[in-house]
């Protein structure tokens, strides 16, 4: 409720509107009653019956009035539970952006998604709904032992025996084991959810190689563990929900044998009357219990997703400086730094070798210093502890030992956004939003003009791109079969850094999906970017076009020859330092990597020919 604010009262009153209106709609049952009595003590002479109509104008009218005021209960609750929604999804996204980019890998892509759209949806649809509903299913009762035991109390408690029944078999389904059957649902759920992100990011290579579901077993095994949940669970209620339907479905059998009990010595008006009134009136204790039942499922299910919704507010986010430290230099530090991921049975991992405890080592005590201005580049075999590092420096997770440091201030003494606005950043796999190329440059500077992104785009080398889209720089991405290549969105990634013009630039295999022509072409936006802002672009500070501190994560060594020093790490270790020239002169790691690469870069494939 602390997240509807000054809706909450909204919630209260409708739990007061769901009861008011659960009461009204008992009092037709009365009218009901009032007009099978007329009928019954006119007998033949029906004329005489003259308030018939009376009363049944008169329920019709309560009935109206009870779904009246039910509608107002639930236009007031749902004002709340919308409000609580929108504010816990809020709160939800506010907190995921704060957390370390580990802690977001762990619940995987499709979990987070699930709990911030499904589990906030069940709050919502158990405070608009469930909440005035249990309040009008809790007054029915009461309402109804009133009505039950005020005509006839024998008929009455006969009445009651099948409720007790039902509500004993009820309390039977929706106990302690329900409650952690529902927890397994929401995980096989859950666990689907992630496995499905994961099937279709690998349709392409599902349909290159022709192969099927079964090769992703882990989806596979996924559905499997659901199926047998689900059918498991069925089967498990299946014998309960048959006695309980039928307990509740089996009231008229206890009246009717009351009545051939109670008429034994006659049938009198007044006995035919209230068994007739039964009758009519206890359908509605089935209906009612009915509706508590599922209330108790609806109630695991928002208990399920509170937790699911708490266990991710309670992720510790990166700590926040107080104070607005500004760093004097551009240079970075690193000083005996570590990392390692956690990981569980089922992972291998992301980058380095086990260590203990179930850990992958990333960085193990590196320490290394990019002087102010100097371009440095990261080599070395996948999983060496590159990309950690890169990851690290613009602070996306805090390393478990050592720090890091930008002109002598450590980077966990920076507030976030004086550290995001001194770093930008390209990265392999960069990815534009279902929004124009305008939109998707401005990201970096939202106060940017037409002619500042206009700039960037030209030194991004993207003028090729936008003069073949329908729209220019106004053409929507993503929509109408506007889609880019991997090398063109890469070079518009480019001119959203060069537009933020940040003095400190890390590329993470900034050319990895360029082809030939393309890579060309990014070679030239990065020399750009990584020198400042293009000469013609008058609408920058002065003083803004100064050389960038760079760090460059590579595999193609050719784009990093002019480096001022490269790193070879290894297991997430430094391993070798130095020129391109030094590192080929000690003939070590770099040497066969270079060797290996030259290699590949001559490899072509010969058509035999043959006489």
């Amino acid at each position: 409720m602390g997240y509807a604010g000054g809706h909450k009262i909204l919630t209260y009153l409708s739990w007061i509107l769901s009861v008011m209106s659960a009461l009204l709609a008992l009092v037709p049952f009365w009218y009901i009653w009032r007009i099978v009595h007329d009928i019954l003590e006119a007998s033949l002479y029906f004329s005489q019956a003259g308030k018939v109509t009376s009363y049944g104008w008169s329920a019709v009218l309560f009935a109206v009035l009870s779904i009246v005021v039910y509608i107002a209960g639930l236009m007031c609750s749902h004002i709340s539970a919308f409000r609580v929604a929108a504010n816990i999804r809020k709160e939800l996204m506010r907190h995921i952006t704060a957390l370390p980019l580990e802690v977001t890998e762990k619940y995987g892509s499709g979990n987070l998604r699930r709990i911030v759209n499904t589990s906030s949806a069940a709050t919502e649809t158990y405070l608009a709904h469930r909440l005035p509903d249990k309040a009008g299913a809790i007054a029915t009762p009461i309402g109804l032992l009133f009505l039950l035991l005020a005509f006839d109390w024998r008929l009455g408690l006969l009445s009651l025996v099948p409720v007790v029944l039902g509500f004993l078999i009820m309390m039977k389904m929706t106990g302690k084991d329900m409650a952690q059957r529902m927890e397994q649902y929401q995980n096989s759920l859950t666990d689907m959810s992630n496995e499905a992100v994961e099937y279709v990011r690998g349709v392409p290579v599902v349909k290159t190689f022709g192969q099927t579901i079964f090769s992703f077993k882990r989806f596979k095994d996924a559905i499997d563990n659901y199926e047998t949940w689900v059918i498991a669970y069925t089967k498990g209620l299946r014998l309960p929900m048959m006695f309980y339907t039928t307990a509740i479905n089996g009231v008229f059998a206890f009246l009717i044998a009351g009545g051939i009990l109670f008429t034994r010595g006659g049938v009198t008006n007044e006995l035919l009357l209230n068994l007739i009134f039964y009758i009519v009136i206890t359908p509605v204790i089935g209906t009612t219990l009915t509706k508590i039942m599922f209330m108790s499922e609806d109630a695991m299910i928002v208990g399920d997703a509170i937790s699911r919704i708490d266990e991710v507010l309670n992720e510790k986010p990166l700590s926040e400086s107080s104070v607005n430290n500004i760093p004097t230099d551009n240079g970075i530090t690193l000083e005996h730094v570590s990392y390692s991921y956690k990981v569980n049975d089922s992972e291998g991992g992301r980058e380095g070798g086990l260590g203990r405890d179930g850990e992958k080592n990333a960085l193990n005590d590196v320490s290394l210093r990019v002087a102010p201005g100097q371009v440095i580049a990261l080599v070395g075999a996948s999983g060496g502890g590159k990309t950690t590092l890169a990851n690290i420096v613009t602070r996306f997770f805090d390393p478990q030992k050592g720090r890091i440091l930008i002109g002598n201030t450590d980077i966990r003494d920076i507030p976030k956004e004086t550290l995001m606005n001194k770093v930008s950043f390209v990265f392999q796999n960069s990815r534009l939003i279902k929004a124009t190329i305008l939109e998707n440059v401005r990201m970096a500077k939202p106060d940017a003009s037409r002619e500042e992104i206009a700039h960037a785009l030209e030194a991004a080398q993207c003028l090729d791109i936008i003069e073949k889209l329908p729209n220019g720089i106004d053409t929507v991405v993503g929509t109408n079969g506007v889609y880019l290549s991997g090398g063109e969105q890469q070079r518009i990634a480019i001119a959203r850094a060069i537009l933020k013009n940040a003095p400190i630039l890390i590329l993470d295999e900034a050319t990895a999906f360029a082809d030939p022509d393309n890579e060309v072409r990014v070679q030239q936006a990065l020399s750009a970017l990584s020198k400042g802002t293009p000469s013609g672009d008058t609408s920058m500070p002065s003083g803004s076009h100064m050389e960038k501190t760079v760090i460059m994560i590579a595999h193609r060594l050719s784009s990093i020859t002019g480096a001022d020093c490269i790193y070879v790490m290894q297991d997430g270790e430094i391993v070798e330092s130095g020129t391109h020239n030094e590192l080929i002169e000690r003939n070590g790691i770099f040497t066969r990597m270079w060797k290996n690469y030259s290699e590949a870069a001559e490899w072509k494939i010969a058509k035999e020919v043959t006489a």
